[in-house]
């Protein structure tokens, strides 16, 4: 038997395949031309979950980035962004505080949405071993379709930070959501390893449940430190190569397909990254995806920078230069 805490190489997995979307180009256009490939369903009011990182970090996606996306493209022009609060105190602990770290970063130029400013939201979490519901901010139900973009890196406490967390925990409202997530037995960060990838699964399901179709998924393969773009300034430095953009409409696919990517780097340009993942046990928030019925593990990796044929991770990767701060 598999055993689903561990890294599943692509030809032990079963099921249907997705599609994801794969550029090299770390850069506004890169983000745009990736997004335009899985798009097709982001209508009405739209919300932009992306992580806006702690004051001055040198890591998360930049605010000119996304400033320039969301001017150009249609659907995203009246967008906003949306963020809660966290569990630990910092920076972006109360909304006061929060607002203030927003303007040191940038993200100035558009409606920015603290959606636990005014309370909470209860979404029901379908065939969940640990909730039956997760608690969100309560302006999460005021939007019609949701793009998440994230910057994938590592995480101190899971492994990777993929969609799937940038959803199950960045949805999740600062007091009680997040504290169901991390809380056990008196101990405020008491839950890790499979546990903490299953809340966190649990928790991203009950938000993409909510939008059905009009949900939207790119990473961004840059600046990856193994910690997250919470440790702001305190981030360990990064020593693994960057990659690219990737888009899919498949939460489940999209973050399997970074984890092969780094998988299939050399070990020297992939220890530190890797072994994050692997000591934590960040492979569950995968194979828990997939048996929730969130997505597909399989995917085909399309090459939009070379006429848009079949590539397989290796070749996604076989280019990569040491890293290099990308700002």
């Amino acid at each position: 038997m598999t055993d689903v805490t561990k890294y599943i190489p692509y030809e032990e997995r079963t099921g249907n395949e997705s599609i994801v979307y794969f550029t090299r180009d770390l850069s506004p256009a890169g983000i745009k031309k990736a997004y335009e490939k899985v798009n097709a369903n982001i209508c009405g009011k739209v919300a932009i979950k992306l992580h806006t990182g702690e004051p001055k970090g040198p890591n998360f996606i930049p605010a000119a980035w996304v400033k320039e996306v969301m001017e150009s493209e249609e659907s995203l022009k009246d967008a906003t962004i949306i963020e809660t609060n966290t569990f630990y105190k910092g920076d972006r602990y109360t909304t006061e505080q929060h607002r203030e770290t927003l303007k040191v970063n940038g993200w100035t130029f558009c409606p920015v949405d603290i959606m636990d400013e005014e309370g909470t939201v209860d979404l029901p979490v379908e065939g969940g071993k640990w909730f039956d519901h997760m608690t969100h901010g309560s302006h999460m139900t005021n939007y019609d379709s949701m793009f998440t973009l994230t910057h994938f890196k590592g995480h101190t406490m899971g492994g990777f930070g993929g969609s799937n967390k940038n959803i199950g925990i960045g949805c999740a409202d600062g007091r009680i959501g997040k504290g169901m997530i991390h809380a056990k037995n008196g101990d405020d960060w008491g839950v890790d390893k499979e546990e903490l990838m299953e809340k966190i699964t649990e928790s991203t399901k009950a938000t993409i449940d909510f939008f059905g179709k009009n949900v939207t998924y790119v990473n961004v393969m840059r600046n990856m430190s193994v910690d997250c773009d919470c440790a702001g300034v305190g981030a360990a430095p990064v020593v693994t190569p960057n990659v690219g953009i990737l888009a899919s409409t498949d939460i489940c696919a999209i973050d399997t397909a970074c984890v092969d990517l780094v998988h299939a780097m050399t070990a020297e340009q992939n220890h530190d990254l890797w072994e994050r993942m692997e000591s934590r046990h960040g492979f569950r928030q995968l194979s828990y995806m997939n048996e929730l019925g969130m997505g597909n593990s399989r995917y085909i990796l399309i090459d939009l920078d070379n006429d848009e044929v079949r590539i397989t991770p290796a070749e996604a990767v076989k280019d990569v230069k040491p890293f290099k701060l990308i700002k």
